[in-house]
């Protein structure tokens, strides 16, 4: 069908997080031309269809995190087959805190090409909304839901120096935000994303301790995406073994030899060379 290799293929479809506007010329021609469009909620998929104006010929069937495990190995069959799937969730890139990984480890596994049609992304849309630095940072995902896992997936993020991107849901963001504020500090720099791109698009740019507050009695609604300052380096302070281990380990993938790499890493972080030596080389 239309653009499409013989072969069967596994093409990932970046869906607008909320205004179709955004929607990518790749991604109408996509749905109007795969055999099969496996989405994340087949309702919003139509209505994101009509609100295109496209005609989805081939098969729509669900996809989502109930039903992924045994959705996969039918998916990865039509696939094998030779048919042309497309994978869509309900906003952003599948995979991403979205169903999609399954299904991606699993064609590549069969040997099915699989391919990507990228699209809008929470992610980094709320990352250079938030006003923080955005030349280095992690991504989280979601917290954990349970308030004592919460707390302590933060506590072992607090010194983490990278600007710091989660999602979260409506009904638990006082409890994080108030969690977020308690480990890292009320004058952390934050910003709340709320419904990105949709019509009541906000966002709230304020320390964590106020942005606990203003939470507590907004009560806001919608997509939720939390930007967090990354923590400010405490002189003095070199990083943990494993992080030394990963500055090596970046810079000879750039090219640099183990030893120059190490020579670097070890004047950046004020260590004698023999020291950071003998962290790279111990068993981890």
């Amino acid at each position: 069908m239309g653009e499409m290799s013989e072969s069967g293929r596994l093409v990932l479809l970046g869906a607008p997080l909320g205004n179709p506007a955004d929607a990518s010329t790749r991604l109408r021609e996509v749905l109007a031309t795969v055999d099969v469009v496996a989405a994340e909620d087949t309702r919003r998929l139509t209505r994101l269809a009509k609100d295109l104006d496209v005609r989805i010929e081939g098969r729509i069937v669900s996809y989502f995190e109930g039903n992924e495990e045994r959705r996969t190995p039918e998916l990865v069959d039509v696939l094998r087959a030779g048919h042309h799937v497309a994978l869509v969730t309900d906003g952003g890139m599948p995979s991403v805190s979205d169903p999609g990984y399954r299904l991606v480890t699993a064609a590549l596994a069969a040997g099915v090409p699989v391919t990507a049609a990228p699209g809008p992304s929470a992610v980094t849309t709320a990352l250079a909304l938030s006003g923080l630095p955005s030349d280095r940072f992690c991504f989280e995902g979601f917290l954990p839901r349970a308030p004592a896992a919460r707390r302590a997936r933060l506590r072992s993020l607090a010194t983490e120096e990278r600007t710091l991107v989660l999602f979260e849901a409506t009904h638990r963001i006082v409890g994080a935000l108030a969690d977020l504020a308690a480990e890292f500090g009320s004058d952390r720099p934050a910003a709340l994303c709320r419904e990105l791109t949709k019509t009541y698009e906000e966002v709230v740019r304020r320390p964590l301790g106020e942005l606990a507050r203003w939470a507590a009695e907004a009560t806001p609604r919608g997509e939720i995406t939390l930007v967090v300052a990354g923590a400010v380096p405490t002189a003095g302070q070199r990083p943990d073994d494993g992080t030394l281990r990963a500055e090596v380990a970046g810079r000879e993938a750039a090219g640099l030899s183990r030893r120059d790499a190490i020579t670097e890493v070890a004047a950046e972080h004020g260590l004698r060379r023999r020291e950071l030596y003998t962290i790279v080389h111990s068993p981890q």
